[in-house]
C-alpha cells in the first residue's frame, strides 16, 4: 500500500467533492425520511429467519451516533459504527481539502499481496460483526 499527495488535475474525478456531497445529501435525505415519520427500514432477512443479518441494528447505531451516544451506537453494530466514524473522519478531511485547495491524499494498492490483504481484512470485518450480531440476537 502506498500513499500519495498530489493535486487533482483538469479532466480527473474529484473524489473529495464527490463522496462529500455524496456524503451530505444522504444524511440529510436520511434524516428527512425519519424526521417526517416515514416507516423505519425492515430486514427481510430478520423476518424470515428470527437471526439479524451483517447489517442488523445499522438504523438504530446511525441514530445512536447521532445523537452523541457513541457506546450505545457501538453495541448496536461494531461494524455500522466503525463506518459512520470513517465517514465523519473522510468528511472532514474532504471539507479542510477543499476550502484549503491543499493536495490530495491517495492511496493506491501496488502489489497483489496488499490487494489480497485488503479483501481478506474486509471479509473478516464483516464476518465477525455478523458473529457479534448473532451472539446478541436477542436485543434484534
Amino acid at each position: 500500500m502506498r500513499l500519495r499527495i498530489l493535486r487533482v488535475g483538469k479532466g480527473q474525478i474529484d473524489h473529495e467533492l464527490l463522496w462529500l456531497s455524496v456524503s451530505l445529501v444522504s444524511f440529510a435525505l436520511a434524516g428527512a425520511w425519519l424526521a417526517i415519520g416515514l416507516p423505519w427500514p425492515r430486514c427481510v432477512f430478520h423476518e424470515l429467519t428470527g437471526l439479524p443479518c451483517v447489517t442488523c441494528g445499522m438504523t438504530r447505531c446511525a441514530v445512536q451516533f447521532f445523537h452523541g451516544h457513541f457506546l450505545a451506537a457501538l453495541k448496536w453494530n461494531p461494524l455500522i459504527f466503525t463506518a459512520l466514524c470513517g465517514v465523519m473522519a473522510f468528511d472532514l478531511y474532504a471539507f479542510v481539502t477543499l476550502t484549503t485547495r491543499a493536495p490530495r491524499l491517495r492511496i493506491s494498492f501496488s502489489t497483489r499481496r496488499a490487494k489480497t490483504f485488503a479483501r481478506v481484512s474486509i471479509i473478516s470485518a464483516f464476518a465477525l460483526n455478523w458473529i457479534y450480531l448473532l451472539s446478541h440476537w436477542r436485543n434484534f
